[in-house]
């Protein structure tokens, strides 16, 4: 088999998708991109139907169990920041029928309570996503930490940002204001 068959035959190999395969990959970005936002809106109830009742979820070394459990564990670690900012950056996924894997790169940003101090973590998460009665769920969630930053906020002008509207962590943020698709 030449080199071209034989990178084909790979699942990350180039290759077109079928309209079903749009269909999955874009239902797995959705969510993917739906834990960032239930995790910086504490939005524990969204996030807990992100994840399948027997989902595992792997922080290690601060959280590795049960999916229910992490969402139970998950209020008492955020209260020590002010304000997170999850975005989820190159999304590469292999499909296989009713089951998924995904590497997804991040960059996790967070304020402490005090606003002294702001953490960035740099990772990636390495999914498996099972999909029962048509709807694609977490079935086990591991963080990679590729980098991670600790720094100090330094004093710096607001640009000409009075009056803009502020993000806060849960119902208080404006985006339950500003667009009432995403109020609880």
């Amino acid at each position: 088999m030449g080199a071209a068959a034989a990178a084909a035959t790979r699942p990350l190999a180039p290759r077109p998708l079928s309209p079903g395969d749009l269909a999955d990959h874009e239902a797995l970005r959705h969510l993917v991109t739906l834990y960032g936002h239930a995790i910086d809106r504490r939005d524990y109830a969204l996030l807990r139907a992100l994840y399948h009742d027997d989902a595992v979820d792997d922080h290690t070394p601060y959280y590795c169990g049960s999916a229910a459990g992490y969402v139970d564990w998950l209020p008492g670690m955020m209260a020590q920041w002010r304000a997170t900012q999850h975005v989820m950056l190159s999304q590469l996924f292999v499909l296989d029928g009713n089951r998924a894997e995904g590497e997804i790169a991040a960059r996790a940003w967070h304020l402490t309570a005090d606003g002294t101090r702001q953490f960035v973590a740099w990772g990636r998460y390495a999914d498996h996503y099972h999909r029962r009665d048509g709807v694609w769920r977490f079935a086990r969630r591991a963080f990679i930490l590729d980098f991670a930053e600790d720094l100090a906020v330094g004093a710096g002008s607001d640009f000409g940002s009075a009056g803009v509207a502020v993000g806060a962590a849960g119902v208080a943020d404006p985006i339950h204001r500003l667009l009432a698709g995403f109020a609880r």
